[in-house]
């Protein structure tokens, strides 16, 4: 059943859980995502991410996604992640896609306050939610769709008070923009870790006290899951995971390939899909806590 993303995160609040979302950039991690969520009678939240446009382009996933989303036995929130413009959050909306993510955390605070605002009236205005990033979260060299070598680390700056969020800006920002959750900077990568994720976790609770509002965690895969539960603990509501359930779907295939003697498409896929839906199923009992 379709849900806006606040319904769902609002609940989480409360509850003291978090809530999945994992990308759908093809129809096996679609089902893999759905079914996992429908097996643990769990609410889950099936993303697009603008980046994944190469792999293929929101117009074309986003009303699948939809169809499935509403024909769900659970509660799924349809979610544009990382929106770069108005423009593709409009598109998003128009799909009827119930979130959207608009990412200026690059541009200045007050741009991203001002462009943020924008945002959320259109959002609001067809009973839709907004999620926006403060702070400056790592990227892995490792990460499906976004191409070429764009690594960075906590080990890269001199300075991490400036890129991780502050919680005096948190509270500014979420009372301005109106936004229903925010994600936070406060030492994970998007992608694969090349090195142990050293967390800043009492930062979160900082956060969470001062803006009052949903937390996203970006960047989830390879944390550990004591360090999973403390970030749920200190106000994390949402949390984004795609890179290792998207390798569970590659090594599966790659195990078919290397044992089955027939080869055939339909056969891989349907082994890629039951990988993935087992790594998203852990990742939903850790997360909603089953």
């Amino acid at each position: 059943m379709l849900t806006t993303l606040n319904t769902l995160l609002q609940e989480a609040k409360r509850t003291k859980k978090a809530v999945g979302a994992f990308n759908g950039t093809s129809f096996e991690a679609i089902r893999a995502i759905i079914t996992a969520a429908e097996e643990l009678n769990a609410p889950v939240i099936l993303a697009h991410a603008h980046i994944h446009d190469s792999i293929i382009p929101l117009e074309e996933i986003g009303p699948v996604m939809k169809l499935y989303a509403e024909k769900a036995s659970v509660p799924v929130a349809l979610h544009l992640d990382h929106g770069a413009s108005y423009e593709r959050c409009l598109q998003a909306l128009q799909i009827g896609f119930t979130s959207v993510m608009y990412d200026a955390s690059a541009k200045s605070f007050e741009e991203n306050v001002a462009e943020t605002k924008e945002v959320v009236k259109a959002a609001h205005a067809v009973g839709a939610s907004v999620e926006a990033e403060l702070g400056h979260i790592f990227t892995s060299s490792i990460v499906q769709g976004e191409g070429g070598d764009s690594s960075d680390a906590a080990g890269d700056y001199d300075d991490l008070d400036h890129i991780y969020t502050d919680p005096a800006a948190a509270k500014q920002f979420a009372e301005e923009t109106g936004v229903d959750c925010l994600a936070v900077a406060f030492g994970t990568t998007h992608g694969v870790y090349l090195t142990e994720p050293k967390l800043d976790l009492p930062r979160v609770a900082r956060i969470r006290d001062a803006a009052g509002i949903p937390l996203v965690m970006h960047g989830g895969s390879g944390v550990s899951d004591e360090d999973y539960k403390t970030a749920i603990a200190n106000g994390i509501c949402k949390i984004n995971y795609y890179t290792y359930m998207n390798r569970a779907g590659g090594l599966a295939s790659r195990k078919y390939w290397e044992t089955d003697e027939k080869s055939f498409f339909d056969s891989m896929s349907l082994a890629a899909t039951e990988a993935m839906k087992e790594d998203v199923k852990r990742a939903i009992r850790l997360f909603q806590n089953l």
